[in-house]
Order: C-alpha cells, then structure tokens, then sequence
C-alpha cells in the first residue's frame, strides 16, 4: 500500500524516480529479510553498467555500429537513426563473467548450464545485430533461422536439466501449493524460455522500455528467490539482484532521448536469463506475473498477426485489431508521448511485482 501511493505521488516517473524507487524497496526488503548482500551486488553491478555503458558508448560510436530503423515502423522513429546498438554487448558480458566466477568458486554443473544457455542467446542476438548493420537493414536474422537456433539452444538446455533434475516438475504456486505438471513441464519450460526471451526483444522498442521493465522484473524475481528461504537458492537471488543493477546501470543511457540501444544481442539474452533462472529455481509461476509487460507485448503482436491472417483469409483483405503491434507502438500512433507509455508501463511493471509477491505469500 504505501509503494503504491509512492507511485501515484511521483508526477514525473522517470529514470532517477525509478532508481530512488528501486533502492528504497531494497533496503526495506533487505532489512525485512535481514540480509544486506544481494542490496550490495545491486549497488556494485549498478556502477559496473554506468562505466562500461557511459564509455561503451564512445567505442561502438568509433566501431560504427549504428541502428537502422524499420521502414514499417513509426514515422517518428527515423530520427533515432544512428544511434549506438549492440548496447547488449555492455550489459550482458560484465554478467557473464560474474556468473563464471562463480560457477567456478562452486563448481556447479547448474550454473554451467544456465553460463551456456546464455551465451547461446547471446551469440544469436549479436549476430542478429551484427548481420543488421552489415546489411543495413532493421532485420539480420531472418524470423526461422533465430527461431531455430534459440530452440536449438533451449532444448538442449532443458533437456540436460531435467535429466540431471534442475528442472522440478512440481510447479509451486505458492508455499502451500503445487501443481504436478509431469512431463508436461518440458514443453512448458521450451515456452519460457523462447517465449521469454522474444517477448523481451518485442518489447524493446521504446528508449528505455525494455532496460527499465527486465530491471523491475529482475527485482521481483531475486526477492521472490530469496523468500523461499532456500540456502541452495540464494545465488540465484545475487544474480538477479546484480542484473537489475546493470539493467538500471544501462537505463541511465537507454532512456529517452536514448543515447545506446541494447539491440538483440541485449533483449534476447536478458530473456533468457530471465527464463533459465525461474526453471532452475521453480520460480514460472511468478515470473508470468512479473513479466505480464513483456507477455502483453508479445501477445499483442500474436493476436495482430493472427487476426490479419484469418481476415483476410475470410474476407480476402486483412483487418487489423492495433493501429501497430507491438502494443507501445499503438499507444504511439494514437498521439501518447514515448515517455509517457514508457512511463506508464513501468508503473504497471510495478504493481505487477506487488501482486506476485503478494499471491506469493498469501496463496
């Protein structure tokens, strides 16, 4: 309740109210829990991401590594033409190197894994980025070729962990109940983690939409770890704090006017992040609240296309549901100011943590 009136005071919500916003609840949720570690790789990894992103900037102006905008896209994003990308590059190598560190400090095969995964994801986005500035086109990969390499890259992670019991096919709702999925949960699991994962590139779109959105989410999904109060758990929590922190690190600069775009080779692998760490952890359930951002963002975009297909199928001309998919880019053709949806969906982001932390423990 009294987040969410903070919320409501704040007028003007942008990235200074979020990061005020984001260490006050830190330190509650710190002091409640009466544990300070993950307050401070949040703080750490913060200041990491201000200094790579602040001179990453500067290096990928000198490499020449500029965005090219969609030409189907809205009219008022051509002015966002050469602006610095493959910003992902900053954001997920400092993790990366974390996460190795540490696999190695405990020797673990769980971690190992999700080190793998994520650099799959990773690679796939820098080509999708790299092979779009080559080409000077929005698109690198074509749509089936990057399909087939994260699904490629996420059976195989998913496979490995259910053999070697990562994977709990008891899906826990709350403390108090849990839904056996059987096998169930290897398909289930395929749809995180590629669904995750693109939903976060579909809604990178807007300057700092995505950045700020995966930094509340990450938020939400270190504390809803470190609730479970589980020892084994904990480093999962540490890894999600410190993405935040470098989420929000990347924000400084991402958000409007953007002065670095995180570009697929950031979105895709901040997905699967995202994804690998609630399959480990058992964490699905909140983390589809977490991200109902995210899945709205690619759900809007299923159901434009789809509603095209059938139209025109049926009518032999194709009718559409948005002015645009995905949503934000409605909401811009309807007059919104991009700071505005940005902000507004931030806000919401945050009450969506509010709820799955509270249906957490109140289920």
């Amino acid at each position: 309740m009294i987040l969410q009136k903070m919320i409501g005071k704040i007028k003007k919500f942008n990235f200074k109210s979020l990061l005020i916003l984001n260490i006050f609840v830190l330190l509650i949720t710190s002091y409640t829990l009466n544990n300070f570690i993950p307050t401070g790789f949040f703080i750490i990894f913060f200041f990491i991401s201000l200094f790579t992103t602040k001179y990453g900037v500067e290096i990928i102006k000198k490499l020449n590594l500029l965005q090219n905008i969609r030409t189907e896209g809205p009219a008022n994003h051509f002015k966002k033409s050469d602006t610095p990308t493959m910003g992902g590059v900053l954001l997920i190598i400092p993790f990366l190197i974390f996460l190795f560190t540490i696999t190695i400090y405990l020797s673990s095969l769980k971690l190992f894994l999700l080190f793998l995964t994520i650099i799959g994801f990773f690679i796939t986005g820098f080509l999708d980025d790299y092979l779009s500035i080559k080409n000077k086109e929005n698109t690198g990969l074509k749509t089936r070729e990057k399909f087939t390499l994260q699904s490629i890259i996420s059976i195989i992670f998913i496979i490995l962990a259910y053999q070697k019991n990562f994977i709990n096919p008891l899906m826990t709702i709350s403390d108090s109940w849990d839904i056996n999925m059987n096998i169930l949960i290897l398909p289930i699991s395929f749809i995180v983690l590629v669904g995750i994962s693109n939903a976060v590139n579909l809604t990178d779109g807007l300057d700092g939409l995505a950045a700020g959105c995966s930094g509340i989410v990450f938020y939400g999904l270190g504390t809803e770890i470190l609730i479970k109060e589980q020892q084994e758990l904990f480093v999962f929590s540490i890894l999600c704090y410190s993405m935040s922190g470098i989420c929000l690190g990347f924000l400084k600069y991402n958000s409007y006017p953007a002065k670095i775009f995180m570009g697929d080779t950031g979105s895709l692998s901040i997905g699967a992040i995202l994804g690998c760490i609630a399959l480990l952890t058992n964490s699905v359930f909140t983390l589809s609240i977490f991200s109902g951002i995210f899945i709205i963002e690619s759900l809007s975009v299923i159901v434009q296309v789809g509603f095209f297909k059938i139209t025109k199928k049926l009518f032999h001309r194709g009718r559409r549901i948005f002015l645009m998919a995905p949503l934000h880019h409605h909401f811009e053709l309807k007059g919104v100011k991009e700071e505005k949806i940005v902000e507004n969906f931030w806000k919401i982001n945050i009450l969506l943590i509010i709820l799955g932390i509270v249906l957490k423990t109140n289920l």
